[in-house]
């Protein structure tokens, strides 16, 4: 009897564990995935930054809906992870709005909002989670 009672107890405890959420890059499109290989091809990755420098709205790519990324020059791009909630950037006729409060850098922790452009609504949110510097060594 007492050892039914720890299979039992075991398999409670089993059911309860949940495994670790993939890392963003696991889920990218097959077009993601190249748009991010052309990104880095012959960039090397430098310290996270908690600020953008400067930037270029209209040199910004969606990679997926958990990356961006913004080139200034030809030497350098930079990587935007976000976290959840903006999967669904730059796919049909939702745009990525970003909220910035007091200046004009993109920094870590900035909110970002996805929105329906046919219908004006709001549909998810995210925030800045990582800026990547990639530069041509």
């Amino acid at each position: 009897m007492r050892i039914v009672s720890l299979l039992i107890a075991g398999t409670i405890l089993a059911s309860c564990t949940t495994a670790p959420a993939p890392p963003s890059d696991a889920m990218r499109s097959p077009s993601g995935e190249r748009a991010y290989q052309m990104l880095i091809a012959g960039k090397v990755a430098g310290a996270p930054l908690s600020c953008l420098p400067t930037y270029n709205k209209n040199d910004m790519s969606v990679i997926d809906g958990r990356n961006i990324a913004f080139r200034v020059g030809t030497r350098t791009a930079y990587l935007v992870r976000l976290t959840p909630g903006c999967e669904l950037a730059g796919s049909g006729n939702y745009a990525l709005v970003s909220r910035q409060f007091g200046g004009s850098q993109l920094c870590r922790g900035d909110i970002q909002q996805v929105t329906d452009l046919m219908n004006h609504i709001t549909v998810g949110s995210c925030t800045v989670a990582d800026i990547i510097p990639y530069t041509r060594p």
